[in-house]
């Protein structure tokens, strides 16, 4: 008797869309700006919590903090610039933003998964790859955007930034955000709002990188 070979493995995620992205084999092709920009929406980071009432901290909103405070520090291409909004991008696909310390238990395939599907946002939105010099200035302001999420988000003091996080970065309390769109300083976004703002940004900046 002949067995039938095994079906492949299923890893396709619905998007919002309509549309299905196989994240084991993803395509630039797979998803719109909308599904990216709902999926980060919904992806929060800090584990999900937060000492805000209503959502936590989305990864869309954290995205959009970075490449604020980059471009209060250097003059930026808009290839350049979405770059810094698409950095955690692979996230909204996995809806999942890992802890640092949980990576390493994660194994390699975790960091090929990620690895593709980063691989495929660049390639759709012909992302410049990052130099030494750009990867070193994008990682000071990620960190210090992490440091204030830290105490401001998801409450943790100065000290356990410090101590505990290992995050030598000084926790500054002006929120890069709130003079472009208002509200209280670090509070989380609605993901309603989350999304129309990173969306917003993400169709400018791809539209002024033709």
């Amino acid at each position: 008797m002949t067995l039938s070979p095994q079906p492949p493995e299923r890893a396709w995620v619905r998007l919002p869309s309509g549309r299905r992205l196989d994240l084991i084999a993803p395509t630039p092709f797979d998803w719109t700006d909308e599904d990216l920009a709902v999926g980060l929406a919904r992806t929060y980071r800090w584990g999900g919590h937060s000492i805000w009432p209503g959502a936590p901290l989305s990864v869309a909103q954290h995205s959009l903090a970075v490449l604020e405070m980059r471009r209060a520090r250097a003059r930026l291409t808009p290839g350049q610039q979405l770059r810094e909004l698409l950095h955690d991008a692979d996230e909204g696909f996995i809806n999942f933003d890992c802890i640092s310390p949980l990576k390493p238990f994660l194994g390699a395939g975790f960091a090929e998964l990620t690895r593709r599907l980063s691989a495929v946002i660049a390639a759709r939105y012909g992302l410049p790859p990052w130099t030494t010099a750009e990867k070193r200035a994008h990682k000071v302001v990620d960190v210090a955007a992490a440091a204030a999420e830290a105490v401001f988000v998801a409450g943790w003091t100065r000290e356990e930034v410090r101590e505990t996080l290992g995050i030598r970065a000084p926790v500054k309390p002006a929120d890069p955000l709130a003079p472009r769109y208002g509200g209280d300083p670090w509070q989380p976004w609605a993901p309603e709002a989350a999304a129309e703002r990173f969306l917003a940004e993400l169709k400018r900046l791809a539209f002024a990188t033709r």
